[in-house]
């Protein structure tokens, strides 16, 4: 009989739940139960090779959530905001999740949380990924679930997507919108938020009931664009205008611009806490370096 701590994993095929199994694996001490909806896509089945044990898990279902967790120590639960641009369904799964936590008595949930910004603006300000993970944070404390909350700064990763350099009219520079001003903004890869909460489920006496803000590193737009154009070897310039920013059409832009407005007021985002817990985390040049291949496309 193993006398393995079982982790329960949620998202596990996802960004930072991909990241998550990939540290706990490294733990001889834990199991790793990774959930995701299709156990046979490729990430799965890669995943399950590496030892994790893969189960089909939707969080919008009650059985399928209470069975997850049934017999785990700990798990992590991340949500995602952008799957319906719904506040409402992240919340939901939210409570749900701890509802269960508590009643089935998991002894450290690890959860992907955020402020609630409309909360801490009283009202002026509304950010619905933000929000949703703010109400859920508080349920899990207000119930009693011994939780820490991680709260990641920007993705370096959205540079190489969404956000990255777009070639100019002159055809030899670039553009990086980035409406932050002169403002300083925390940055983090994904990928690098696996190894943080691994930290924290080995360390749970520190951390339990607190929130934790992530960062590897804090930079303005300007120093941003100067490490794009290092390694594109090309000229990066800043598109600084948040009016300029929001005529972008795509979906959710109000919602991004919403969210950048909340960075220009510098939230809680802790650097040297960060390096503690994963003392790899890479720097936004450290990313641009392991990434080549991606800057190429661009």
């Amino acid at each position: 009989m193993s006398c393995k701590k079982i982790i329960a994993v949620f998202g596990a095929t996802g960004a930072q739940g991909g990241s998550v199994v990939e540290a706990l694996l490294k733990n001889p001490n834990y199991l790793v139960r990774a959930v995701t909806r299709d156990v046979k896509r490729p990430a799965a089945v890669t995943l399950q090779k590496k030892g994790a044990e893969v189960v089909k898990g939707d969080l919008n279902n009650l059985e399928d959530v209470s069975n997850i967790l049934t017999g785990a120590y700990g798990a992590f639960v991340v949500t995602n905001f952008w799957d319906n641009f719904s506040k409402e369904t992240e919340v939901t799964q939210g409570k749900m999740v701890a509802d269960l936590a508590k009643k089935l008595q998991v002894k450290h949930v690890v959860y992907s949380g955020l402020e609630d910004v409309k909360k801490l603006t009283g009202g002026k300000l509304e950010v619905l990924h933000f929000d949703g993970k703010g109400e859920v944070e508080e349920y899990f404390w207000k119930i009693g679930v011994p939780m820490t909350s991680v709260r990641m700064a920007f993705y370096f990763e959205n540079f190489l997507t969404m956000m990255k350099p777009i070639k100019a009219a002159d055809g030899q520079s670039y553009n990086l919108a980035l409406p932050m001003e002169d403002i300083p903004m925390d940055g983090m890869s994904v990928a690098d938020i696996g190894p943080v909460v691994a930290s924290l489920f080995c360390g749970p006496d520190h951390y339990i009931g607190k929130a934790i803000g992530l960062s590897a590193e804090r930079l303005t737009a300007q120093q941003y664009a100067e490490k794009f154009s290092k390694h594109l070897g090309k000229t990066v310039n800043v598109k600084k205008s948040m009016e300029e920013y929001e005529k972008n059409a795509f979906p959710g832009i109000q919602e991004m611009a919403n969210m950048f407005r909340f960075y220009w007021m510098k939230p809680d985002r802790d650097i040297e806490l960060t390096h503690k817990l994963n003392p790899n985390v890479r720097s936004f040049d450290q990313f641009l370096t392991e990434n080549k291949e991606a800057l190429k496309n661009i």
